[in-house]
């Protein structure tokens, strides 16, 4: 069956359309937000009316692009959750209208699935680098870290997750106290990639199963901090690529512990990585270590997939859509859920 579906994609700070037409993307346009930066975190009221202003130009776009008209639009897949409600609300309004006004089915989709599901996105028709089932896909975002068993597009398990701090926060808070903005991820990366991963040493926690805990590292990091400023007040000037480079190696070490055995018990070597934080470098490096060591197959995101964006909607949607998975009208957005 041909379909062709337009993604919406505005759950916290970027608002994103993107058309997929047989799976195959024609366009994904994201339109990010400044405006938080100067207060080192989304502020949700400033993100929601970002979102009212972009979300028109953007969508309009998204379909020129694609070189189409909306006229041939088969179904409309928004966000519906989870994320910053008043931002949720901005899209999953507009999709009710545009759905409307063109007479065609909505189809809501879960975020944190999306980003699994961005590996199958296709650039071209012969694009066939996703993933088989069963796979893991470690997802781990600014709010998420998560192990995840995908048996299906729709059939997805969470067998490990934080039960605190996610790695994204972890990065962005120490970031933050060592005053170097926000979103504080990318320059940890790239401070790091200049420093001396072994220069610190900071605690990892010791979490039975698969769960993960960044709170006791980030605890750990600005004792740190406070023990040695208080003889070194340039300390962090000082040491501020190798802070980055300890900190990074160890979130990674964490995430790569755990993930390596998830693969060794469930005797999985389809292994995929995905979310925000999958663009970091380091984290891209031991993937592919850990392929040519343990066997893995390994499926990393195209730094355009990694970040929130309508793309992973609009694929997600195309699988349901050729299910017939469709919403109704007066599905309202949610602000928290789990797979």
């Amino acid at each position: 069956m041909s379909a062709t579906i337009l993604g919406i994609e505005s759950s916290c700070d970027d608002t994103s359309a993107a058309v997929i037409r047989d799976g195959v993307l024609l366009s994904n346009v994201i339109a990010s937000q400044a405006v938080h930066e100067a207060y080192g975190g989304v502020v949700p009221e400033l993100a929601s009316r970002a979102h009212q202003q972009n979300i028109i130009p953007v969508v309009s776009e998204a379909i020129k692009r694609a070189g189409i008209d909306k006229s041939e639009l088969d179904a409309i897949a928004f966000t519906r959750g989870p994320g910053l409600m008043g931002s949720l609300l901005v899209g999953t309004s507009f999709a009710k209208g545009l759905a409307a006004s063109l007479g065609i089915p909505m189809v809501e989709i879960n975020h944190l699935q999306a980003h699994v599901l961005a590996h199958f996105i296709k650039e071209s028709p012969d694009d066939n680098h996703a993933p088989s089932f069963p796979f893991l896909c470690l997802l781990v975002s600014g709010g998420n870290s998560q192990i995840i068993q995908v048996n299906a597009y729709d059939d997805m398990k969470v067998i490990g997750q934080t039960i605190d701090d996610a790695a994204g926060e972890a990065f962005d808070k120490c970031a933050k106290v060592m005053g170097l903005g926000y979103p504080g991820g990318p320059v940890v990366n790239r401070l790091a990639n200049e420093g001396n991963p072994k220069a610190f040493s900071f605690s990892k926690p010791h979490i039975a199963g698969y769960n993960y805990s960044f709170s006791g590292l980030k605890t750990s990091f600005l004792y740190t901090l406070r023990d040695e400023l208080a003889k070194d007040a340039d300390f962090i000037e000082k040491n501020k690529k190798d802070l980055c480079a300890s900190l990074q190696a160890t979130v990674i070490d964490i995430l790569m512990s755990k993930l390596r055995m998830a693969a060794k018990d469930l005797h999985i070597k389809e292994v995929a990585v995905a979310g925000g934080v999958s663009a970091n470098s380091g984290l891209r490096d031991a993937f592919i270590e850990h392929g040519k060591k343990y066997g893995w197959k390994v499926h990393i995101p195209k730094f355009s997939f990694t970040t929130d964006n309508a793309a992973m909607v609009a694929i997600t949607g195309y699988y349901k859509y050729l299910d017939k998975q469709f919403c109704p009208m007066d599905a309202a957005p949610f602000s928290r859920v789990q797979l």
